[in-house]
């Protein structure tokens, strides 16, 4: 059986979000969960562990982990939530959010570098088709 032009559509981009998701935090040497952990805190300000794991979608124990290497490396300070003490909030410290600061002005960089010789107007197509994908795909999923 041959590739059909939507075979070649959808693996392509499939492969382009796998490699994109990877590609930033590769660049920095840093995990995706670590990136995704301090900008969460730097753009949310003091999260649950809870809030956290949900957001970032990996268990509450790898981000406890992560937020106790952070914490070790003065970026992330913790404390029990004075509403409910069952629950520990992480926020991040001065350092921590100029390290997120950087991170973040690092990542602006590094997009501007991708998209280097695709016009605003090639963008602008990308994002029509992605959008349209899109609602077709909640017009299939309504009865």
């Amino acid at each position: 059986m041959s590739e059909t032009p939507e075979d070649l559509f959808f693996r392509e981009l499939g492969g382009a979000w796998a490699e994109l998701r990877q590609a930033f935090p590769r660049h920095i040497g840093m995990s995706p969960q670590r990136v995704q952990l301090l900008i969460r805190l730097w753009r949310d300000g003091e999260t649950s562990h809870n809030d956290l794991r949900h957001a970032l979608g990996i268990d509450g124990a790898s981000v406890t982990r992560l937020v106790k290497e952070f914490e070790a490396d003065g970026l992330i300070g913790r404390r029990l939530d004075p509403a409910d003490n069952r629950y520990t909030l992480a926020a991040l410290t001065p350092a921590g959010e100029r390290a997120a600061a950087e991170l973040e002005r690092a990542h602006q960089s590094y997009q501007e570098r991708l998209l280097d010789g695709i016009t605003s107007r090639q963008q602008e197509i990308v994002l029509d088709v992605l959008r349209r994908v899109r609602a077709n795909m909640t017009e299939q999923e309504s009865p």
